[in-house]
């Protein structure tokens, strides 16, 4: 080749190996790329900057909410990884919906709708700009599943950074996180709790950056990216303030290069059997049913067979041995000081209770990862398998004439497993709120909340501030709850959700009317109403669906394509 016709962006592969710049080149290199590159040299970059693999570090970094807040450090953390191991990394941000700030509005109908956006827009850029690789780090709820889709989609070598776990505030001598505080509003409505104390319980609940501080969805499904092997183990572990941090972010940048230049893809880790271990670490650990939707729609993304109903079985057969909120009594940071998540995987490895050669994100299996495990001696957040507060997982799912398709409840072992009481019937999470916090619901109810499923609601909102609110008014261990919506990670007593099929779209929770009895039972995992089937199909055969909310917009489009909670209320191309 000429010096005249010498391209100024290396367009030979490498002579051997995999050609780390599978993608970029495409974008970068030859002549006919130049107006590319100098686009990005307006940006900063340079000639040998873009001769290097192009890493993508993706983050949800958001000013509403304590969850994301410090993602852009730890984005800077990476970046300086990525540039120390040879490669160039390239910064993006997309939304996140703030769970906590938007429950019990209009707003929580967008949370769940979120993690297909994040998916979608993280996709997008991937597949535009050819990133070589890609690092995503998220906290809340919907950002962690939402950046696992993207990068399943794109199936290229990446890794998954939790940004971390909020520490526990202190009120009156007790840890307390926002679930105390959402509690507090039921008792403060019952006149069981000072509008005072209320105020200074809300100023202490949440002293910092970080996810949502129990055992709720952020931190479920941080421990389920490193069970499944997706993000590096113990990587979740450090609080989102802790100095470790940096150092998780830094090390994420180093191991990227590694993991690119070994081509270890999503689709060469996720298998059947790396679900198993991750929905075992949920039902070990009493995790969120969120769980149960961003497993069911990574499996689809992935092209696993995954049943709702796997989650029961799993649960089943998984000892619950971790002492972590809602049911239990520690923080996540308390899981850390103990030894974190890769305690917990070394006790499901001693105890046959996962598939040990599975590979993970770093090159190594889920047993070499867990054995590196160092436990804080006299510890008591992580019980031994062998002595768990629970000889099954806190998962279970429900069947019967009211959930043909499935409906999950999360179980910590004191609820009670059988309940048999009237129904009271709101057509929306607003309606029941409201009669919770003016003391109309009573003893052995059966507070049923429909038309709030992936369809109907649309979005499938959480309802921390109804179940909360039963809780603090005493009513938690005598009203039970039934819905096609979701739950909050910190919501705990007998509240049963995901009902599917929803009751926008005819399932039987549309027939229910007041004061019909509901009936459940937790042994034998039904979930009915005291109705002959002819009954149902009669009252279903008088019903007409409710007018969509919103016939456009991202809400719109999301109810138009959404399948239902059994299936992952995943977003279809397929009608």
């Amino acid at each position: 080749m000429s010096t005249t016709t010498e391209r100024p962006v290396s367009g030979t592969k490498p002579a051997g190996g995999f050609d780390t710049r599978h993608k970029s080149r495409t974008i970068l290199d030859g002549n006919e790329r130049a107006g590319a590159r100098s686009m990005l040299k307006g940006t900063g970059f340079t000639d040998d900057d873009l001769k290097k693999p192009i890493i993508g570090v993706a983050h949800t970094w958001i000013e509403t909410m304590p969850c994301n807040l410090n993602q852009r450090r730890i984005a800077g953390k990476v970046k300086e990884g990525i540039r120390a191991a040879g490669g160039t990394p390239m910064e993006l941000n997309t939304v996140a919906i703030s769970d906590g700030v938007t429950m019990g509005t209009e707003g929580m109908k967008t949370s769940l709708v979120s993690r297909e956006v994040i998916a979608d827009s993280v996709e997008l850029v991937g597949r535009g700009h050819m990133f070589d690789a890609i690092v995503g780090i998220g906290a809340c709820d919907k950002t962690l599943p939402g950046l696992a889709m993207a990068m399943i989609r794109l199936d290229v070598p990446g890794i998954l950074v939790y940004g971390g776990s909020i520490l526990p505030g202190h009120w009156h001598g007790k840890e307390v996180t926002i679930r105390s505080v959402y509690e507090a509003i039921g008792a403060n409505a019952a006149g069981k709790m000072s509008d005072e104390d209320l105020i200074e319980l809300e100023n202490a609940a949440c002293p910092g950056a970080g996810a949502c501080g129990g055992q709720y969805t952020a931190n479920t499904m941080a421990m389920v990216m490193e069970f499944i092997g997706l993000s590096p183990m113990g990587s979740a572990s450090p609080p989102a303030v802790d100095p470790r941090k940096d150092d998780v972010g830094r090390r994420a940048g180093e191991l990227i290069m590694q993991v690119l230049e070994n081509n270890l893809r999503p689709s060469d880790i996720l298998t059947r059997e790396s679900f198993e271990n991750a929905i075992a670490g949920v039902a070990a650990s009493g995790g969120s049913t969120n769980s149960v939707l961003h497993l069911l729609a990574l499996a689809r993304e992935a092209g696993i067979p995954l049943t709702i109903d796997d989650f029961d079985n799993i649960s089943r057969r998984t000892p619950l041995f971790c002492d972590l909120m809602p049911g239990g009594r520690y923080a996540a940071a308390d899981l850390d000081k103990a030894g974190g998540t890769p305690l917990v995987a070394k006790r499901l490895v001693e105890a046959d209770l996962v598939h040990p050669n599975q590979p993970t994100v770093t090159g190594r299996t889920f047993a070499e990862e867990a054995n590196d495990a160092v436990e804080t001696p006299g510890q008591d957040v992580v019980k031994s398998a062998a002595d768990p507060i629970k000889s099954s997982g806190g998962l279970v799912i429900l069947h019967g004439n009211l959930a043909p398709e499935g409906a999950v409840v999360k179980l910590f072992g004191y609820e009670r497993e059988q309940h048999r009481g009237p129904a009271r019937v709101f057509n929306s999470e607003h309606a029941a709120h409201d009669a919770v916090q003016h003391g109309q619901i009573t003893e052995g109810d059966v507070v049923v909340i429909r038309y709030e499923g992936p369809r109907g609601g649309p979005g499938m909102q959480e309802m921390l501030g109804v179940t909360a609110g039963i809780v603090g008014q005493g009513l938690g261990g005598s009203v039970a709850l039934v819905t096609d919506g979701r739950f909050s990670g910190a919501t705990k007593g007998l509240m049963i959700g995901h009902v599917a099929p929803e009751a926008a779209v005819g399932g039987p929770l549309a027939a229910v009317q007041e004061g019909d009895t509901i009936v459940i039972d937790i042994a034998n995992r039904k979930l009915s109403v005291e109705l002959s089937a002819d009954e149902i199909g009669q009252r279903l055969a008088q019903w007409s669906p409710p007018a969509p909310l919103y016939r456009g917009g991202v809400l719109g489009k999301y109810a138009a394509l959404v399948s239902q909670a059994s299936e992952g209320a995943v977003t279809r191309t397929e009608l």
